[in-house]
């Protein structure tokens, strides 16, 4: 890839920085973050962490590292360091990312009342005897005595001993996101003790004191230590605020660690998507940090812009940027920057499939970077894939997700590709769905695509090219990719209605999006979501703010039940009941009239009857018509929803893959991707 000369405004970005004994070569600092492949998949998280470093990421740190039994948080694939068996994947963990000159950093974790100990079958531990928090697992954590808490520390200072032994640069003393022992210490909602570690501020963080001053006093001046602190607990006075308490404690410990990297809690609230939080989103609460510390502070707030980079360091509010989605969606973001050339950054969306992901027990994914988890299973580089091998032509019949990342692909092996599209613009679902409210960042999936594609000469795109299946034979190309999307049903068949129900020729989300309403505003509509994600809620908004009295009716527990994975389940529902939107929970559609329907009870069977029109969110079918009229004819492929109708980063993923395998011989029955290998001991 050709560099340009970097802008110097940017120059800020890439001064080393020292941090106590170490030193970064630049001021990009990936934070711990969460991938789902952890100890159970070793090789992969290895080789994604190393990957970070090669793109230029001056510090890479692990995601939580466990360091106790009775911080199990199986079923979570986070890392371990329960004892010396846990050492050589972390090592060369290590290894990987020294190879490219960075960091390694290492954040030890105890999850205490957060701790289910599934795995282990010990009993979590916390300041007072309560209910375990994560999952509402019908299992308490036990208070800690003061023995406990020895040996707690001791546990915590034998994990920091081996962390050095591995080979990392810094160690992370993790205190965040309500999640962890000394965050629950910390926090008055959970720790009402009334010994030395309780009651006053300066008692209540005693814990992380002592935890910050032993590992120091541990490692001495052969790594660094980072305080990873939540200045503000998100819950008013009932918890920890930025301008109370949050600012006093880094107060106390102001000088004790090598860095902070501070930010809000709990997860939630830390990872918004962006649908709920811009970029920068936490610099009002932690702008007082660098004032009462001369320490170097970090912070995250989902940073893809370098100017909005250098502002925030300019501007004195940080010395670092931390990142953990846009590290994800671009492992070279640091070294395009560099390179003079921004505008080949892939964009963090703010979807969160990231972590729907790791909160699934699965390897991560990202909409933007389809190779994430794929760097060791696939072999797959971010930033290069393999010359083509013939000199065959692809038409690419849809220009949405999967058909530009498919040309992309294709046209960055050298392949000559035309793409058509039917409407007047590129993009399918993303750029439709980029006009519904607060999904406008979602564009950039189509933005970063096309703009990569137009530098292409080998690449052509035809705009309001409709093509039938004898204008696609008569066009000659050697293979053919259908990219034609799919479409939302509207006769109320979904996850839960396995038949149509009666009388239901419902509005559709495709309706709305092209235009389409429901009677007039001020009238009566009913949202039935049996899609679960973040359409029908995102609709129920759009058609809120035109007027209309909206209800949302769902088969679920709550409205937008598999959100609850991207962490925006609750942000959803209070945004919904803020703006007067009915909320129905545990109904089934059975029958739909003019401008009536019913609604049936899943448990009780009791049916009610509701005014309003229609708008069904159910479920999609794959615009697969030219397929069933090609095959046989023409080397033809299906990629995208129009294969199997999914999330969008599954169509990237799709096209992605078409192009990285085209021209290659796959086996059918073998597994597509390697496996890390298991050792038994018996």
């Amino acid at each position: 890839m050709m560099s340009n000369p970097r802008d110097p405004r940017y120059d800020i970005l890439f001064e080393p920085i020292r941090i106590g004994p170490v030193t970064a070569p630049n001021r990009f600092y990936q934070v711990p973050h969460c991938n789902g492949m952890g100890r159970m998949f070793p090789d992969s998280m290895i080789e994604m962490r190393g990957m970070k470093a090669e793109g230029g990421w001056g510090i890479v740190t692990t995601e939580q590292c466990d360091f106790h039994p009775t911080g199990d948080v199986q079923p979570f694939t986070e890392t371990r360091m329960w004892d010396d068996a846990d050492l050589p994947y972390l090592a060369a963990m290590v290894d990987a990312v020294h190879a490219h000159g960075a960091l390694a950093g290492i954040e030890l974790v105890h999850n205490g009342q957060d701790s289910g100990c599934l795995y282990s079958r010990e009993v979590p531990i916390g300041p007072e005897h309560r209910p375990v928090t994560w999952h509402q697992h019908p299992i308490q954590a036990r208070a800690m005595s003061r023995s406990d808490i020895r040996d707690y520390r001791r546990w915590h200072r034998k994990a920091v001993l081996r962390a050095r032994q591995a080979g990392f640069d810094m160690v992370v003393v993790y205190a965040g996101h309500n999640g962890t022992v000394p965050s629950h210490f910390l926090s008055r909602e959970s720790n009402q003790r009334s010994d030395e570690y309780g009651g006053s501020l300066e008692n209540r963080l005693r814990l992380y004191r002592e935890l910050i001053e032993e590992t120091k006093d541990a490692i001495g001046d052969t790594m660094a230590v980072v305080a990873r602190f939540a200045v503000d607990e998100m819950m008013g006075k009932d918890g920890l605020e930025w301008a109370g308490e949050g600012k006093e404690a880094i107060e106390m410990l102001a000088e004790l660690p090598d860095m902070w990297d501070v930010n809000v809690s709990d997860w939630e609230n830390d990872s918004m998507t962006s649908r709920f939080a811009q970029e920068g989103y936490q610099e009002e609460y932690i702008s007082f940090v660098k004032s009462v510390t001369s320490k170097p502070v970090s912070a995250v707030g989902r940073y893809t812009s370098p100017d909005t980079m250098v502002s925030a360091i300019r501007r004195g509010l940080v010395d670092v940027i931390g990142a953990a989605r846009p590290s994800i969606a671009d492992p070279f973001l640091p070294n395009k920057i560099k390179q003079g050339r921004p505008e080949d950054i892939r964009e963090c969306i703010g979807c969160n499939i990231c972590a729907a992901w790791n909160n699934l027990s699965a390897p991560s994914r990202c909409t933007q970077n389809p190779t994430m988890g794929e760097e060791w299973r696939k072999k797959w580089h971010p930033e290069k894939i393999a010359p083509k091998e013939s000199d065959a032509t692809i038409l690419i019949v849809g220009a949405g997700p999967a058909g530009l990342e498919a040309a992309l692909g294709l046209g960055q092996r050298g392949y000559q590709v035309t793409l058509a599209e039917s409407r007047s613009e590129t993009g399918g679902r993303v750029t439709r769905e980029s006009r519904l409210p607060e999904l406008n960042e979602w564009a950039r999936v189509r933005d970063y695509r096309l703009g990569q594609i137009e530098r292409m000469p080998n690449v052509e795109i035809y705009l309001e090219s409709h093509m039938n299946v004898d204008q696609i034979l008569e066009f000659g190309a050697d293979h053919v990719a259908l990219a034609t999307g799919a479409l939302w049903r509207n006769d109320g068949v979904g996850r839960n209605i396995r038949f149509p129900v009666p009388g239901c020729n419902a509005l559709t989300p495709d309706d709305i999006m092209d235009g389409k309403r429901p009677a007039t505003p001020g009238s009566a509509v009913a949202i039935y979501d049996d899609d679960h994600y973040y359409m029908g809620s995102v609709i129920a908004e759009l058609l809120v703010s035109e007027g209309y009295r909206v209800t949302l009716a769902t088969q679920g527990l709550c409205v937008a039940s598999w959100t609850e994975y991207t962490l925006e389940q609750r942000h959803i529902e209070k945004r919904l009941l803020n703006a007067g939107v009915q909320i129905l929970t545990r109904q089934e559609l059975t029958e739909v009239g003019s401008d009536e329907l019913w609604l049936t009870n899943t448990l009780t069977q009791e049916v009610t009857r509701y005014e309003g029109s229609v708008v069904s969110v159910t479920a999609r079918l794959p615009r697969d018509e030219l397929f069933e009229g090609l095959k046989g004819k023409i080397p033809v492929r299906r990629i995208g929803d129009c294969f199997g109708p999914s999330i969008i980063a599954a169509a990237v993923y799709e096209g992605h893959r078409y192009a990285r395998e085209f021209d290659t011989e796959i086996d059918p029955d073998g597994v597509p991707f390697n496996r890390t290998g298991y050792q038994l001991q018996h």
